[in-house]
This record gives C-alpha cells, sequence and structure tokens, in this order.
C-alpha cells in the first residue's frame, strides 16, 4: 500500500515510518523540514508548512495513495495560541480538503485523550470511545484536540465514501523523542542529566497518568490501515501510573502537594515565562478519563508490546542521555543551539513564526 503522513518526523511519524517501511509499503513523508535521505531511506519526502496555504502541494502529495495519516500539531509556542490555532485547524482542514481533492479512500486522524471531556467529581472514571469529546476549556491544546474532532465529524458527514479512523492516544513516549520533549518543555540551559538531581517530586497524590509507547502507536495505526477499519479508538498500555509511580521512575521521593498550588505555581511561571508549559496540561492530566482501550484490542487485535513502566523507564533513560532521531522536530538538543536561539529570539516559546 502507498501511504501518506503529515508530521511524519515527530514523535508518532518517526515510529510510523519504521514500522510502515518494515512491513513493505511505499510512504511519501510530509514534514516543513524533512529530514535528509539517509534517515529513512526509501521514504519519498514533500515539504509542507500546514500552518500555511499548501492545499495545492498537498493534494499532489496525495495522489494515488491507499490513505493519509495526519499527525501534524504544534505544541510550542504556547504564549502564541493564533499560531497552534492555524496549524491544528487550519492544518487539518486543509488535509481533509486535500483528501477529497485526490480522491483519498482512507483518513486516518490523530486525535487525543485531550479531546475528551472532563470526568465528573474527583474519582478514576475509564472512557471508552463514546465519552463526550467536548475538551478541556482551560487547555488551548484541549479545545483544539475537541474542534479538530468537530471538524472531522463534518467531513465524515459529507464523504460516506471515506473511510474515516480517529486515534485518541494517552501520553506518548519513546526514547529517541527525549530531546524533542526537553526542547518544548524545559529552558535550554537545563540540561537532561538535571533529573538526577530530582530527588523530591511534589504532586497530589491523586494524580494518575497513562503512558503508550509511540511504537505500539505506530502499530495500532498500521493495524487500521491494513484491515481498512474506521472509527475510533482509545490507546494507552496499562498500568495506569500514580504520582508515587512517577517520583519512583525518576528517583525521587513523591510529596503530596495539592493540585491547585501546583497549577498556580505553573501558571505564574508560565506567564513570567521561566518554563514552557501552560497550566492547561496540569488540567488535562488533573481533569481527564483514563482510557478504556478495549476496543483497539478487540477490532484491530492491538496489544501494546510496552507496558506504562516500560515507557516511562525508556522515557527517562532518554532524557537522561539526551535521546534523539535524525529529524529537525527530534534532533540532538544542544544548550548551545538553545542559548543562541535565545539570544535571536527564536526560542520554541519565542520562536518567529509565519
Amino acid at each position: 500500500m502507498r501511504i501518506a503522513i503529515t508530521g511524519a518526523t515527530g514523535n508518532v511519524g518517526t515510529a510510523l515510518l519504521r514500522s510502515l517501511t518494515a512491513h513493505g509499503h511505499e510512504v511519501v513523508g510530509i514534514a516543513r523540514r524533512p529530514p535528509g535521505p539517509a534517515a529513512f531511506p526509501g521514504v519519498e519526502w514533500r515539504t509542507a508548512d500546514l500552518s500555511t496555504d499548501v492545499a495545492t502541494t498537498l493534494t499532489a502529495a496525495f495522489g494515488g495513495v491507499d490513505a493519509v495519516v495526519h499527525l501534524v500539531w504544534g505544541f510550542q509556542p504556547t504564549h502564541d495560541e493564533a499560531y497552534l490555532e492555524r496549524l491544528a485547524l487550519g492544518g487539518t482542514r486543509q488535509m481533509l480538503g486535500a483528501a477529497s481533492a485526490a480522491g483519498v479512500p482512507h483518513v486516518l486522524h490523530m486525535s487525543s485523550l485531550g479531546a475528551y471531556s472532563a470526568r465528573q467529581g474527583t474519582g478514576v472514571a475509564y472512557a471508552d470511545e463514546s465519552w463526550p469529546t467536548g475538551g478541556i476549556p482551560t487547555s488551548a491544546y484541549s479545545r483544539h484536540k475537541a474542534a479538530a474532532e468537530r471538524i472531522v465529524d463534518g467531513f465524515e458527514a459529507e464523504h460516506p465514501e471515506v473511510t474515516v479512523t480517529r486515534m485518541r492516544p494517552a501520553l506518548i513516549g519513546q526514547r529517541s523523542a527525549a530531546s524533542g520533549v526537553l526542547r518544548y518543555t524545559m529552558p535550554s540551559l537545563v540540561p537532561g542529566r538535571a533529573v538526577d538531581l530530582v530527588k523530591v517530586m511534589p504532586l497530589d497524590r491523586a494524580f494518575t497518568l497513562q503512558l503508550v509507547h509511540a511504537d505500539d502507536v505506530a502499530e495500532a495505526y498500521r493495524l487500521a490501515i491494513e484491515q481498512g477499519a474506521g472509527g475510533a479508538f482509545n490507546l494507552a498500555a496499562e498500568p495506569p501510573l500514580t504520582a508515587a509511580d512517577l517520583a519512583s521512575g525518576l528517583g525521587a521521593r513523591h510529596v503530596h502537594l495539592p493540585f491547585r498550588a501546583l497549577r498556580t505555581a505553573a501558571d505564574l511561571s508560565w506567564r513570567a515565562r521561566l518554563q514552557q508549559v501552560d497550566a492547561g496540561w496540569l488540567d488535562m492530566a488533573w481533569q481527564l478519563p483514563l482510557l478504556d482501550a478495549g476496543r483497539a484490542h478487540a477490532e484491530l487485535g492491538w496489544s501494546p508490546r510496552y507496558d506504562a513502566w516500560q515507557v516511562l523507564e525508556e522515557v527517562v533513560d532518554g532524557v537522561r542521555h539526551g535521546g534523539y532521531a535524525e529529524t529537525p522536530a527530534l534532533r540532538r538538543r544542544s544548550m548551545i543551539e538553545g542559548l543562541t536561539e535565545a539570544l535571536r529570539g527564536r526560542s520554541a516559546a519565542r520562536r518567529h513564526l509565519p
């Protein structure tokens, strides 16, 4: 099969490139900054920035493909929501319009746990794919994921001849994405080795987090493509990790800090531009339900190879030792590069964008 992937150089994209090419599929990778030809032999690359008008480029890239996987999304700069919306929602509309113009029979959209509405009360709740997708209002990421679901709803209603698949994964990790994650979440002067200095982790004791490995998300996509499976699929590995589990994974001691105090500290430091993660991410972690991945198991035959503990261990090891991939998005993180970009006003939190 011939498959086009938008956002092919990111966390899930690189894992999907590995999976699809290993199973003999032809792949067209689409990215704002494609890697060198040696990074993924055999992949055809097209350059497209989906925050701009690239409808013609996408339609040409989608010509003759059996499926399009849409992974493009923006995580920074969190202070420039207009850009993030232009990329997330405008990019999704462009992808769907180009897929329709090119006659693509199968579209697979990367949604997220973040598309779901908040659980009621403080108890743990599991959500299957029928859970409302209204998002968390205080999170721009969540609002955009929910809005993208409405865009996909409209496309699906207008194009019943197209199979539409939505993947809704938990937090995705792999070793080679560590440098990219650090670039988007930590100031450039903080080295990855600083993880070894974390001796205390202040989190609310009720905090719970689900993880899934990028390779397992890629496997779900491959299975859905090969089976022509439509609909929504939750993706998460077991077990859900508690605050104490996360602290243990970092070799730290967990100290209970009420959520409201943690959120206030995160919000004030983000507004002061001392760190790059807005408080909406904490709101999602606090309010969203846990994912029930039973449908992916039953209908796709999907079974994650990595449990949540293994994903956490791999991510922490990647942070500690500078895990990276040979793509611009996941390139090796350099303190010198980060400092230079910051001095030029082009850090992840402040960079100039079209």
